[in-house]
């Protein structure tokens, strides 16, 4: 093998490098932005799960994935009861928003890397697009749910504190136990 075809080689083997570690950091910000509504990586890792008001990230949605486990025991009147369904009906026009928002940053990077030579920063900068967009509506949702949580009455603040103590107090069990778990073997 010659010299000039030893850095050819080379050259290639790091151009290949470098693409597989752009392409890394790409898949990682489409994860993240797959999270903010719902995609792996979301509460509990799997796609679309959540209860009603569930806007996708387990810290934003908490309020409302309580509100409404809790609405039977609320004790709602008649103005909460239908701001409790205005807002369960805008945490599903978000998630499927942000699903779909999702599925436009998977699209772009399919469609860069079905180049000859995909233009990475343009699917990045889609995937920024989708994670800020879906940031913001997440907001959006927890900060109605808690809105309508300042209209609630003592009483029915007291059966949501309890709620979201005992949830609190169970992932932190959760997690205490997956300190002492061994580690899984990887392969």
């Amino acid at each position: 093998m010659t010299r000039d075809n030893s850095l050819d080689l080379l050259h290639d083997a790091r151009r290949a490098t470098a693409t597989a570690a752009a392409i890394l950091v790409l898949t990682l910000g489409v994860a993240a932005s797959a999270s903010a509504f719902g995609g792996p990586g979301g509460h509990g890792g799997h796609w679309g799960h959540g209860g009603p008001g569930r806007a996708g990230g387990p810290g934003d949605a908490l309020m409302g994935q309580a509100l409404a486990t809790l609405k039977p025991q609320l004790n709602l009147d008649p103005a909460q009861q239908q701001r409790f369904d205005q807002l369960v009906a805008q945490g599903k026009s978000a998630r499927e928003a942000g699903r779909a928002n999702h599925e436009r940053a998977r699209a772009a990077l399919r469609a860069q890397l079905a180049k000859a030579e995909p233009d990475l920063a343009a699917a990045a900068s889609v995937a920024d697009e989708v994670q800020a967009a879906n940031l913001a509506a997440r907001r959006k949702v927890r900060d109605d749910w808690l809105q309508l949580y300042a209209t609630f009455t003592p009483a029915q603040k007291a059966v949501v504190r309890e709620f979201l103590s005992q949830r609190v107090n169970r992932a932190e069990g959760y997690r205490q136990r997956m300190k002492g778990r061994p580690a899984e073997p990887r392969s």
